[in-house]
């Protein structure tokens, strides 16, 4: 494993884009702990991230993880890229030649894309604790570390995420192409759902999400990854206030559900062997 890991970081590292997205990535992690000065003043309105409700505790595992999964892409772009770059330059070629099995390589990008989750779940962590220690109203031992299942979805969502890229830069080897498959992927799993409930099915936007299809939609890729780490905004005290005032209701779950956790298991586990479906099958 460490020889393996070993290899993959030297090329990441080896290679300037990588090597800046990286950088850049957990730079932007570390910016999280800017929130905190953002204040504005509109009249009679005024904000203070501070004093916001943001940074208490169990409440910011959920914000900061939520915050923190968007600037995935960085590292989703190196994944693509490392795959795409393998293909271009002849690199896989040559690690088999050197004795390096399929299921080795394979291992090889598994390990990669684990370390960066993990290391950016620790970060997130740690940010957060620093966080809340500073500006949280509850500091009782029991509610700091309540609430930890946000950063196990975190970690898993980014496994999740990185590992769909994985196979989609085995299946299709052009950096470009996969990055903008993705993008067609997401775009498709949310407009093929709002074509087939409200055009073909004829629901109206004042049914709830209870109906068939958006249980279905749950168990898209994307989707169901998503589903990890719903929005947190909503369960702010003053955005409950606000729209009790103009007489709207909230109803949401906002916990790590564990079919949420199966289905993106799911999906893991088969994007890992399709990935190792077409390496064993394809002519390299």
């Amino acid at each position: 494993m460490k020889r393996l890991l070993s290899i993959e970081l030297q090329k990441i590292w080896q290679n300037k884009a990588s090597r800046i997205l990286t950088i850049v990535y957990f730079l932007s992690l570390s910016l999280l702990a800017t929130v905190a000065l953002i204040e504005f003043d509109f009249g009679v309105f005024k904000f203070e991230a501070a004093k916001s409700g943001f940074f208490n505790f169990p409440y910011i595992w959920h914000f900061t993880t939520y915050i923190a999964s968007w600037l995935k892409i960085f590292l989703a772009v190196i994944i693509v890229s490392m795959i795409a770059n393998e293909y271009s330059y002849g690199t896989l070629k040559q690690n088999l030649i050197d004795g390096m099995s399929k299921k080795e390589f394979l291992l090889s990008k598994v390990y990669t894309i684990l370390v960066f989750s993990l290391v950016s779940t620790t970060l997130v962590f740690v940010i957060s604790l620093i966080l809340g220690l500073k500006y949280s109203s509850y500091t009782e031992i029991g509610i700091i570390f309540s609430d930890l299942e946000y950063l196990f979805a975190y970690f898993l969502k980014h496994v999740a995420f990185f590992s769909f890229c994985l196979f989609l830069a085995l299946l299709i080897k052009r950096s470009a192409f996969t990055l903008g498959f993705i993008f067609v992927w997401f775009l498709g799993e949310n407009i093929g759902h709002a074509i087939l409930k409200y055009q073909i099915l004829g629901y109206t936007h004042l049914d709830k999400d209870t109906t068939p299809i958006d249980f279905l939609k749950k168990l898209f890729p994307l989707e169901s990854m998503s589903n990890l780490i719903v929005e947190p905004f909503t369960r702010l005290n003053f955005v409950k206030s606000v729209t009790t005032t103009v007489g709207a209701t909230i109803e949401k779950n906002y916990a790590v559900e564990p079919v949420s956790i199966v289905i993106v298991l799911f999906w893991t586990c088969l994007f890992l062997l399709l990935s190792f479906y077409i390496l064993k099958k394809r002519d390299l």
